[in-house]
């Protein structure tokens, strides 16, 4: 199997987050076909979207160094989610992201874990001095994550796309 090499590899107490493989690809497209993915632009209408927007996930990591992270359990390497630093052409700021695939997951504090590794990793490596993450106004667990992280909504930050969004700062302290 073909694997992105020299990318860094974060580990918590309960996770690992590593840049995303080959393998990751059924866990991510049972996601993005199904209605969880609708804070992300989804649900995807077939495989073959499904697919393509997996490919710009691994893709981030050829053009920029640095992307989101697939997050899974360390002790069984399951897959859960992804989580990190993330800036695709366009992007107004840098964005700390998050989406847990498996429901499972949520409510464990998973997603937190991830996104504090994620941004200290964003800080200490790649030097961001501030962050975002722009967060759809009905997704209020996302809200709730963001708070929990020290995020407080900046009402006069620019965001991606016509869609209405949220824009969550992250902490100063936090990128510093």
């Amino acid at each position: 199997m073909v694997t992105l090499s020299d990318t860094p590899v974060l580990t918590t107490e309960r996770l690992v987050l590593r840049a995303p493989q080959a393998g990751d690809w059924p866990v991510w497209r049972e996601f993005a076909l199904g209605p969880r993915s609708a804070w992300v632009g989804g649900p995807m209408v077939g495989p073959g979207i499904a697919w393509r927007a997996f490919g710009h996930i691994i893709g981030h990591w050829v053009l920029r160094g640095y992307g989101l992270f697939t997050v899974t359990d360390r002790d069984s390497g399951a897959v859960l989610g992804s989580v990190g630093p993330w800036f695709p052409d366009g992007w107004p700021e840098h964005e700390i992201g998050w989406t847990l695939w498996n429901a499972e997951a949520e409510g464990r504090g998973i997603a937190h874990e991830a996104a504090l590794a994620s941004r200290d990793f964003a800080a200490r490596k790649l030097g961001w001095k501030t962050a975002v993450s722009y967060i759809l106004p009905a997704n209020d667990r996302s809200a709730a994550l963001a708070r929990r992280l020290g995020a407080a909504v900046d009402a006069g930050a620019a965001h991606p796309g016509t869609e209405p969004c949220t824009v969550w700062r992250h902490p100063a302290e936090a990128m510093a």
